[in-house]
């Protein structure tokens, strides 16, 4: 029997993190660096320099991702946190112009990422990962959590490695409600944690 755990992205788990990171789609290359940075900033830095960055964030805490382990190999990723922190979030006007949340308010929190290795998929590792993300956040004071995931049902032909944001389905099934739909295949959900 599989077993599959899921624990905080904290220093000592460094190696685990790229290993997750590191089978399938662009998540070694970007380092979960995407959303922390401007453009401009993101075009100028090697693969290198994000996963310095990544160690940076990870040494200094408090863990800004969940790693999964499937028989204690490291095999998913997502990353949960205050929203305020991912900078190009911020930036972006598809969705800076359907949120409901103000943007200086540290008590929302985003799922923004999700890497699988692709030994590792169809196993619900994602739907695992969002329900250990939605744990985390609500320990540790989110108020509201939101994210952007994508419809493949839509009718647009979504590129695999663009399946990072998560899928509209996995969200609606942990109780997120659409918020926006900025695009026919992106949306808006968000998930209230106040008890």
């Amino acid at each position: 029997m599989t077993t599959i755990t899921i624990e905080p992205a904290t220093a000592d788990r460094f190696d685990d993190a790229q290993h997750a990171l590191s089978g399938g789609g662009d998540g070694y290359g970007c380092q979960c660096q995407w959303w922390m940075m401007p453009n401009s900033e993101w075009q100028k830095t090697s693969r290198e320099e994000r996963e310095g960055r990544l160690r940076t964030e990870i040494d200094a805490g408090p863990p800004p991702a969940l790693i999964a382990y499937v028989d204690g190999e490291a095999a998913g990723w997502v990353r949960v946190g205050p929203r305020t922190r991912q900078v190009r979030i911020g930036r972006t006007r598809n969705i800076t112009a359907h949120s409901e949340e103000p943007w200086d308010d540290d008590s929302v929190w985003t799922v923004s990422c999700f890497v699988v290795r692709k030994d590792h998929r169809k196993q619900g590792l994602n739907a695992r990962l969002l329900d250990a993300a939605i744990n985390y956040a609500r320990t540790s004071g989110a108020r509201v959590i939101e994210a952007y995931p994508l419809d493949p049902g839509a009718g647009k032909k979504i590129p695999v490695n663009d399946l990072y944001h998560g899928v509209l389905s996995t969200f609606e099934e942990a109780g997120f409600r659409e918020v926006a739909r900025p695009q026919p295949h992106l949306a808006i959900v968000s998930l209230e944690l106040a008890e």
